[in-house]
Formats: C-alpha cells, structure tokens, sequence
C-alpha cells in the first residue's frame, strides 16, 4: 500500500475555516475539549452522536472533520449542504471506528509514535514546524487530534489488509506481462489521467444516491474541491489519495465510465466532471486531470529556456499611462525576432531581462502553459501582469521534449498495482462485512 502518498494526498486536501473558542484564561487551549453549548447542557461535556461497538463519536470529532472539508472548499458549502456533509462525515467516523476496532481485535497496535511521525511528515509539508501546525489546525477550526485519528485510523486499516486480505490476492507474472504487451501494443493511444468518486448505491437507495451525486457535482462544478469530496464521501479505494485513480487508458476502465471519460477536457470544472454515471453497484463522478499519449512524450513535462523581459510601472501611473506604455511594449516584443534582441529591445524600453534555461512547461501558471504550448522557437507571449507587477513577456528560447519521454512501468510497478486494486476490492468487501456485523446506536 502507498501510505505515504495516501497521507499526503488525503491530509493535502483538507485545512479547516471555523475559529476555535477561546479557553478561560489561566488554561491552555491545547488542554481543553471544544464544546458546543446547546440549552442548559454541560459545557465540559461533549455530546455522544453515535456509539459504535461500544466506543463514542462526539459532536466535537464530527465538527472537526466537517471544518476541514468546509475549508478545502473555501468556505463554500451552503447550508443547505452542511448537514449532509455532517452525516457523510459521521458515516466516515463510524467506518473508521470499525477499522480501529477490527485491528485491535487482530492485536495489531498502532504506537503514538507512528503516528507523531506521520503527522510530522504532514507538518513539514506545510513547511511549518509541528508545534506551529498544530497552532494553526486549532486556530481554524480543527485540532491535531482530528488528524491523528484519521491517520491512526488509515495505518490500523492498512496493517489490517496486510495481514488479513493481501496473502489471499494472487497476481501471476503472465498477467503482468499480458498488461506490458498491451502498453506497447498501445503506445501512441491517448491515456487519461483521472480522479474519481464511487457512492455505493442497491436498487432501493440508487434514486436518493443519485440525488446526493448530483449536489456532489453541483458543488464540484461551483468551485468546491474534488480531492476534498473525494476524501470525505467516496467509497472507492482511492479515497485516501483524494479519488485520484492515476493515468489509464479508456479500456481499463469501467464500460459505463470510459465513453464519458474520453469527452471530458481538463481545465475548469464545468468541462473536466461529469455527471453522475450508473455503474455496478452505485455511482461514479469521474474528473478529468490530464491526458497524453501511452508511451509518448507528455507535453506538460517540456523543459524549457525562457527568457522574461519586465518594465516596472510608477506607482502614480495612471490608467491612461498604462495603456499608452502596454501597447509600446507589446508592439516592442512582439515584432523583436528572437530570443537574440531581448537584451536590446529591453534596453530601448527601460527594462529588465531574466533568464531561466531549465523550467517545465507544468510548472507555469495554467493560462501560460496554454499559450507557450503553442509558441514556436522565438516568440513571445502577449504582455501580463499588473499596475503593481509591471508588465511582462516570457519569450521561449528553447523547448526540450526527449525529458518529456514517458516510460513503459516497470514489472514491479505493475504488479503493484494490480495487487493494490484487487486487495482494495476485496479490503472493501472487507469493511460492507464489518458494517453489516457492527451494533450503531445513534444518539
């Protein structure tokens, strides 16, 4: 399993919005539960939700997980939507419980020091120390505590499947070896990058489950967070990765899936989601991420030698002014020819010119990687930027694309892989099993 990726991935695409309380003075707030006062209740009591074989989910664990989704979608979740984000957050909380539960009955424990190094590893990617991460998860909303429970929740699951589901899952060395053959068969086909969300759905709940699946894309297409959603409500294996399923070819996937997939265009989510799609045993709402050719060279990872000519604007320029000095300096760029006069009509303009040879097409802002993509040797974008940044061109010098070469995976990769998916279809039969076995008393 790629732990790892999965808590990255998964931990990524949540921040949390919501300010936490004050604590009283003399306390400090690391010490003190979050409550949420209801009429003449106990404010140092946290009210119970649902019991799950015994062990308690409060209204805090719920509302901290709510607050990281809220926040990975900027704050734009009606509230209309809310309370059923709450309950796909508890429906999350009890499978994580069953989890936990499911370990401990295999003696399978999961140190507090594992964990620390996970949630570390989370903290350095925020580029913040430890201490400075969990200030910031309290003071929006959520708590280090929220995300050491997930994370203790993935590991025990993970070390679960390892033990009990992966020594029955086979992969044969001529089944890998049938998947090469057909990525060289292939190669020159488009191959599609994909996200994915699956809700599980019986002919008796598909009509309310297709109902949810069409707010899901309807928030989605608003501006919401695939990844975010994808954490928090998809039931697939790749959940914990953010529904990212990773490139494909349309016949990998799914019959109903794979005509929808190959219509979509990557680049704003009104044309890179669909829309719900029947597919055995629910609902799936595929993202398109990115596309390119099996075994070809991907355009997006080009290196490129850019040269960028800026002319800083006064800060009392006026919009007259500005415009008068942005069709000069177009005018200017645009007709140099070449890389080889930069320097020179940067002169003759008042402005500066920076170089950098070793830059990825990928790397570039998403407007610009769209308009250098189709320049040739020489020429240069149209002016950008602002009365604060100044005006700009890049002029591309030079495009390399033999890094750009993508390679046929490795056996081991495969192999991987397919162990993966046929441990996570099984891991997820796994869990139906334990849901169906488990006492819920709802509070």
């Amino acid at each position: 399993m790629r732990l790892n990726s999965l808590f990255i991935a998964a931990l990524l695409a949540t921040t949390a919005s919501a300010t936490a309380q004050e604590a009283p003075a003399g306390f400090a707030a690391a010490d003190l539960p979050e409550m949420r006062v209801v009429g003449d209740i106990d404010p140092t009591l946290r009210k119970a939700q649902a019991i799950v074989n015994g062990d308690v989910i409060t209204d805090t664990d719920i509302d901290q997980r709510v607050n990281l989704v809220v926040a990975a979608n900027g704050g734009k979740i009606s509230d209309e939507e809310r309370p059923r984000l709450r309950l796909q957050v508890l429906r999350n909380l009890i499978d994580e419980k069953l989890q936990i539960q499911e370990a401990a009955s295999n003696d399978i424990r999961i140190s507090d020091a594992e964990v620390d190094q996970a949630f570390n590893r989370v903290a350095q990617n925020f580029k913040r120390s430890p201490a400075a991460f969990e200030a910031y998860l309290r003071q929006n909303g959520s708590s280090p505590t929220a995300i050491k429970a997930q994370i203790k929740g993935e590991l025990a699951w993970s070390r679960v499947l390892r033990r009990k589901v992966e020594p029955l899952v086979n992969v044969g060395d001529d089944e890998v070896q049938a998947v090469i053959a057909k990525l060289n068969a292939a190669k020159g086909k488009d191959e599609y990058h994909v996200g994915e969300i699956f809700l599980s759905a019986t002919p008796e709940t598909e009509d309310r489950v297709m109902n949810d699946a069409n707010r899901i894309v309807g928030q989605i297409r608003g501006g919401a967070s695939f990844v975010a959603y994808a954490r928090q409500f998809s039931e697939a294996s790749t959940a914990g990765l953010g529904g990212d399923l990773g490139w494909v070819r349309a016949e990998q996937l799914n019959d109903a899936v794979a005509p929808v997939v190959t219509t979509l265009s990557s680049g704003s989510p009104a044309t890179s989601i669909s829309d719900p799609i029947r597919v055995p045993g629910g609902i799936a709402i595929m993202a398109l991420i990115g596309k390119r050719q099996v075994l070809s060279a991907d355009p997006s990872e080009a290196i490129l030698s850019l040269k960028q000519i800026s002319l800083p604007l006064p800060p009392d320029t006026t919009e007259q002014d500005a415009r008068v000095k942005l069709k000069a300096f177009q005018d200017a760029t645009q007709s140099m020819g070449g890389c080889g006069r930069a320097e020179e009509v940067a002169k003759t303009l008042g402005a500066e010119v920076a170089i950098n040879d070793a830059i990825k097409l990928k790397d570039l802002p998403p407007a610009l990687q769209q308009i250098i993509g189709g320049l040739s040797i020489g020429q240069a974008t149209p002016a950008f930027g602002s009365s604060r940044d100044g005006l700009r061109v890049l002029v591309l010098c030079g495009r390399d694309d033999s890094a750009a070469q993508a390679k046929l995976p490795s056996f081991d990769e495969i192999y991987s892989q397919m162990n993966d998916e046929r441990v996570n279809m099984r891991a997820r039969r796994y869990l139906r099993d334990l849901r169906r076995d488990a006492i819920v008393d709802y509070r």
